[in-house]
């Protein structure tokens, strides 16, 4: 079935609960502005802005935009692209799309106008969904995307080149539309997170959304009673396949535009959450602010928190060791996904193996696991592999790129690019990227292994290890290390640290500098190579504030 259902169940059986809140500690909605059909709480002086959608309103809008859609002369299949910022419209017009029939296209906020314009070319989008924040981007190619013939604005002062969603959506109906869906049809593109070159286009069909939902909900057991906190970007599979865990039980998720320390302890005590997904970053700033004694627990209400679960990265075991006590409390889990198969669960650590935290963990719910080597051949236990993925939620295709398709999906097989290891209890542990192997002297050298233990040095935020040019090695391990405030540390005493290591595995350069990371987490490496490779770089301290 569509997933769309469940929002339909959840408005018929409990329409008058609360389905979504957002809270914007930084904006300030206009004298002007109103909320007819949202529940508008005004901040208070020094309170965040604060919006609630009930889960009829949320149907509602959703149809109303499915049906607006419907005007515009929308068929099934057709390309519909969301360039938006988390916001409380953000996912009633997600399901308006899917409710008519369209293939719902996120977009990355983080895309200049001309990545905006590619990823539209590439999925042959027609329509686009924008928010205010992109006014300026749309409006530098408006007139170089002939085949996208509807701009919908979401927000005040609608720009000429567009129409107003506001204005238009009142007006539409909020009857069900009728629109055969099967799971088979196509449901969205995801764009990858270009981690390893500029982004393809991830073809879904339902049948992978209502799996992840399942997936989600079977490994953190959410009920009606759970309320979850939503900090990651919409437009990626990684947040919303979570929050599918609240769509599946019914339960009210937050919506939070801010990842400081305390304001996310602020945020899970004000609306009593219960689940949040967090990155490593903002794991490891939540500990220091309370190490550092900016944050003190004792003032907040959070004896109703009961999971704290990660991904989209390396999990430092030393950094969860550490959460679990200031948390102890707590269940912890471990998420691997992929766009590709539809975001996080295909591989999880689950609450019951915490004792086994640094490993990705098994195979998730609905989902086959294999280790192989170049030849499509299964690798011995204790061996690295490619890690390959078969289930419910892999991709249909790179939309619009067989070459790219066929050096991914090997039959019902997904090719991660992701090299791990099995244990003897069959929990898998990620070695690396496929392509971020640094061949060093002709010993393979994976970075992941190395930046794990760099992490363990109590004045180390961040670590990243790339392969810069060498000319007798070829490449050598070259590591970007970022500094905790109020630490210091030289060069001498990350080499003296790194003793600890095989001499080969050891950083041969040493970089001090902040780590780019994109909205997900993933570290942007490539930028790294570009900032690093093949200029003479002379490692230096950072400077602190």
């Amino acid at each position: 079935m569509p997933i769309f259902e469940y929002l339909e169940r959840n408005a018929s059986e409990f329409g008058s609960d609360v389905a979504l809140v957002e809270i914007n500690p930084k904006y300030e909605p206009s004298a002007r502005m109103t909320w007819k059909n949202y529940a508008l709480v005004e901040p208070q002086p020094g309170e965040p802005f604060r919006r609630e959608l009930t889960w009829k309103q949320f149907d509602d809008k959703a149809n109303m935009f499915a049906n607006l859609l419907f005007t515009r002369g929308v068929q099934k299949g057709e390309k519909v692209a969301i360039l938006l910022m988390n916001s409380i419209e953000w996912l009633p017009i997600y399901f308006g799309i899917l409710k008519a029939g369209a293939v719902a296209v996120p977009l990355n906020y983080r895309y200049d106008a001309s990545e905006i314009k590619y990823c539209l070319e590439k999925s042959d989008s027609s329509m686009l969904v924008f928010g205010p924040e992109f006014t300026g981007r749309i409006e530098e190619i408006v007139d170089r995307i002939p085949k996208v013939r509807e701009l919908f604005y979401v927000g005040e002062d609608c720009p000429s080149f567009a129409d107003s969603y506001e204005r238009m959506i009142k007006f539409c109906s909020a009857e069900k539309p009728e629109v055969d869906i099967t799971d088979s049809d196509d449901g969205v593109i995801y764009f990858s997170s270009g981690t390893t070159g500029f982004p393809k286009a991830i073809l879904h069909a339902h049948r992978s959304l209502m799996h992840s939902c399942q997936c989600e909900q079977a490994h953190h057991g959410q009920t009606r009673s759970d309320v979850f906190l939503c900090i990651p970007p919409l437009y990626h599979t990684g947040a919303k396949m979570h929050w599918f865990g609240s769509l599946i039980s019914g339960g009210k998720a937050v919506l939070l535009k801010g990842t400081t320390p305390e304001l996310i302890i602020k945020t899970m005590s004000d609306e009593q959450c219960t689940i949040v997904w967090l990155l490593v970053p903002w794991m490891q700033d939540v500990l220091d602010a309370i190490d550092r004694g900016e944050i003190d627990l004792g003032k907040y209400k959070l004896s109703q928190w009961r999971l704290t679960h990660s991904g989209a990265q390396p999990i430092p075991p030393a950094l969860i060791k550490r959460w679990l006590t200031v948390f102890p409390t707590h269940q912890y889990d471990t998420n691997y996904g992929l766009s590709e198969s539809i975001g996080p669960g295909c591989v999880h650590l689950g609450v019951e193996n915490v004792a086994h935290v640094g490993a990705l963990g098994k195979a998730g719910f609905g989902w086959e696991i294999k280790l192989c080597d170049d030849s499509g051949n299964e690798v011995p236990v204790g061996e690295v592999g490619e890690i390959c993925i078969k289930g419910p939620g892999v991709m249909k295709c790179y939309y619009n790129d067989e070459k790219a398709t066929a050096e991914t999906l090997r039959g019902e097989w997904l090719l991660s690019g992701d090299m791990g290891m099995m244990d003897e209890e069959g929990f898998i542990h990620i070695v690396d990227r496929k392509k971020d192997v640094i061949i060093s002297g002709g010993e393979n050298l994976y970075p992941v292994q190395i930046e794990n233990f760099l992490r363990k040095n109590i004045a180390i935020k961040d670590a990243a290890v790339i392969g810069t040019p060498d000319a007798r090695l070829g490449e050598k391990a070259t590591a970007v290390i970022e500094i905790k405030e109020g630490y210091t540390l030289t060069e001498d005493e990350v080499n003296e640290f790194c003793l600890d290591l095989p001499r080969y595995k050891r950083p041969r350069e040493i970089i001090f500098a902040d780590i780019p990371r994109n909205p997900t987490g993933k570290i942007e490496k490539p930028v790294l190579r570009k900032r690093y490779c093949g200029t003479s770089v002379v490692a230096h301290q950072v400077e602190e504030d």
